[in-house]
């Protein structure tokens, strides 16, 4: 059971009327699951002056469209448990593909399509969640060019509990799509390629015939599409709620969480309405800005990532606080994926990120 103890000058809730002159810091572990405490400095603890070593945060500006080979996945941070990777398609996958060592979840951040699996076909259109659960056989087919975020994980992506907030919470369950059983539309080739990814390596299977050649499922196991922007969010008014009550997908060593358009909370309570500067003590947090005003960043636009190791702080940048004064609604969209262990940068990442970022907390 936990032992609340408190000393000195605090809030009677925490991110409610927090004193003039003074900043909260949320000091929490497992993330934002575990147990907390809040400190409340004089100083902004991101108001550093030169940071050495590893533990800078790091950013990766919109790549899309510019440093991106085409119609190829392109790893950008990783650990045992996840990769992430982007890519840009201006056509359709050449091969089918089967990954044995992952479950996937894509994220469209832009373009619109037909996915064809072993179970069957699904459309799917711009901020469709799509997860494809370990050794399905599927292919994507574009409409047009199309952006994509990847997360590949070592676990299967699921629910989070719903708790005393009811089955219907989050998303109802009717907002999921399944695919309807079909054969694979392709026909009339001569031969059929499937590349298949285990131990990270690609071996490629040929078939004289469509390998989509199932015609119906059952059974507990099977892709599934989630809108974005069918997520609702958890809000109040009155409090500030941290990421863990926007987490989508749960694995194991990470959490996927969505941040969509919300009112804000009200000013009248004296309720903090940017994110409280905290250090990620247990988990590494990678962003990636999907679409909408991020007013608690500076210079960050749609298709960005930031990227903060544990065990640094950050927060909103200082202009924040002052341009939510008189927000009463945020139309940002967001993915966060928060890892356990810590996350490796690839080269590719490290050549074109933004040296800068760090900087960009610098006290005035």
């Amino acid at each position: 059971m936990e032992s609340f103890k408190a000393s000195g000058t605090y809030t009677k809730q925490a991110h409610v009327n927090i004193p003039d002159g003074l900043y909260e810091e949320e000091h929490g572990r497992k993330g934002f699951f575990g147990r907390v405490s809040h400190l409340y400095h004089t100083d902004p603890p991101v108001n550093w002056t030169n940071i050495e070593g590893d533990l800078k945060p790091r950013a990766l500006p919109p790549v899309f469209d510019k440093q991106l080979k085409p119609n190829h996945f392109m790893p950008i941070l990783f650990n045992n448990e996840c990769q992430i990777s982007i890519a840009q398609y201006n056509a359709d996958f050449k091969y089918f593909y089967r990954n044995a060592d992952c479950d996937e979840l894509f994220f469209i951040h832009d373009g619109a399509g037909r996915l064809e699996t072993s179970f069957g076909h699904m459309e799917f259109k711009r901020g469709d969640y799509i997860n494809i659960p370990r050794g399905t056989t599927y292919k994507y087919f574009f409409n047009g060019p199309a952006k994509i975020l990847k997360v590949e994980s070592t676990s299967e992506f699921e629910e989070p509990s719903r708790g005393i907030l009811g089955p219907n919470a989050l998303y109802d369950q009717t907002a999921i799509r399944t695919p309807e059983a079909a054969k694979g539309s392709e026909q009339n080739l001569k031969e059929y390629k499937v590349e298949i990814k285990r131990c990270g390596k690609i071996s490629t299977v040929t078939y004289p015939f469509n390998p989509l050649s199932a015609v119906g499922w059952k059974g507990s196991v099977y892709p599934k599409i989630l809108s974005i922007y069918d997520y609702c969010p958890i809000m109040s008014h009155r409090y500030h709620i941290p990421p863990s009550g926007h987490t989508t997908f749960l694995c194991k060593g990470f959490v996927i969480c969505s941040f969509v358009e919300r009112p804000l909370e009200d000013t009248k309570h004296g309720v903090l309405k940017v994110p409280f500067y905290h250090s990620n003590i247990d988990y590494d947090e990678v962003l990636f800005y999907h679409q909408g005003d991020f007013f608690s960043r500076d210079n960050i636009d749609a298709g960005a990532f930031t990227f903060h190791p544990q065990g640094i702080h950050h927060g909103p940048h200082p202009k924040a606080f002052k341009a939510a004064n008189d927000k009463t609604y945020t139309d940002e969209y967001a993915v966060m994926i928060d890892t356990v262990n810590p996350l490796q940068p690839t080269q590719w990442f490290e050549e074109f990120e933004n040296k800068d970022y760090w900087k960009s907390w610098m006290g005035k």
